[in-house]
């Protein structure tokens, strides 16, 4: 270990000189996914059922228990956290827990937080989101058309998100579109997609859709595996892979004609779980090892027995001991069932 590195150890807080988590698989567990709500003002067909019930606020961590939660994993070798949803950013007092967490930066403590929105309350926080030491984030878009962008979401505007966007920008983060590619609704819509993030400065990474919870619709009419999504693309840009990386599952190209990078990630056709390090935790303290996976380990219990985090840390050790090594996901006519009963909105993505 060099000067430098032996340097920082010794500066850091004694919470931080544990030693990192690791899997049985051998991999270091250093991204926490917090869903703090299961709540989301759109209500995408590929993620939620129209008529959704979430759970009682009564069941709810705090924002101060979800704090201590997050500073337990940071001690223990988290350092990139991304707050998702639903959609985080309608969480009442949401930017409580963004800058207690912010200082976590400020200290050291953590190299990153960010968080995945669909930007409809962009307009509102972005100043402060950046303010408190927030980066670059996520913003969900999965068509520029407004009449589709409805459709949808059922119930989203897209002229908000676009103020959103605008707002993210000016006040200096750094954005990234995600959009799930759905065959027969946007697959072709990919190309101006792409244009118009790169001609914005965004890097755009697409999601193939996964077996999440029960919705109204088919998935398999919908399914584009990213494979054939590429070599469509390739047929009118010139893609360089390259190995960028953000911490999270996506593969990066770089994209000749735009300058931009191009982001895949494909849970049903190559799945990245050989090189997970990411451990997901909801809004009621259930951690989950894997997205794909059913298998959880319950913090509210260990969090509200007492108020050392001697308990919740061991609970915290036995869950990532079975971190399984991936997922199971299939979508065919033969597999209809969602892989998980929980919707996405659940875990966070």
């Amino acid at each position: 270990m060099n000067t430098a590195a032996i340097d920082r150890i010794g500066a850091l807080p004694l919470q931080q000189k544990t030693a990192p988590m690791i899997d049985p698989f051998g991999r270091a567990i250093t991204y926490l996914r917090v869903s703090v709500t299961d709540r989301c003002d759109f209500r995408c067909t590929y993620c939620m059922a129209e008529h959704m019930t979430f759970l009682p606020k009564k069941d709810l961590l705090t924002l101060e228990e979800l704090q201590r939660l997050c500073s337990a994993f940071i001690g223990k070798g988290v350092r990139k956290l991304r707050l998702t949803g639903g959609e985080p950013l309608v969480r009442r007092n949401i930017m409580f827990l963004v800058r207690e967490l912010g200082r976590e930066i400020e200290a050291g403590r953590l190299d990153e937080l960010t968080l995945t929105t669909n930007g409809s309350q962009l307009a509102k926080h972005a100043a402060e989101l950046a303010d408190c030491g927030v980066k670059r984030i996520n913003v969900s878009l999965d068509t520029l058309d407004p009449a589709k962008f409805h459709q949808i979401t059922r119930w989203g505007d897209l002229g908000k998100v676009m103020e959103g966007i605008d707002a993210a920008q000016a006040a200096g983060l750094k954005i990234k579109i995600n959009a799930v590619a759905l065959k027969g609704f946007n697959d072709q819509e990919i190309p101006n997609l792409m244009r118009w993030a790169h001609g914005r400065g965004m890097d755009l990474t697409l999601i193939e859709t996964m077996p999440m919870g029960e919705i109204e619709e088919d998935r398999t009419d919908h399914y584009m595996p990213l494979s054939e999504m590429r070599q469509r693309l390739e047929e009118t840009f010139t893609f360089a892979d390259i190995p960028y990386r953000t911490g999270g599952p996506a593969r990066y190209v770089e994209v000749a004609e735009t300058g931009g990078r191009l982001g895949l990630i494909t849970p049903m056709t190559h799945n990245f779980c050989e090189s997970c390090n990411r451990v997901r935790l909801t809004c009621t303290g259930t951690l989950y090892m894997c997205l794909g996976q059913n298998d959880a380990a319950d913090l509210r219990t260990a969090l509200r027995a007492s108020d050392d985090d001697a308990y919740l840390s061991q609970v915290i050790d036995e869950a990532i001991g079975r971190k399984p090594k991936g997922h199971d996901f299939i979508i065919d006519r033969d597999h209809n069932r969602p892989a998980v009963a929980r919707h996405m909105s659940v875990t966070g993505g």
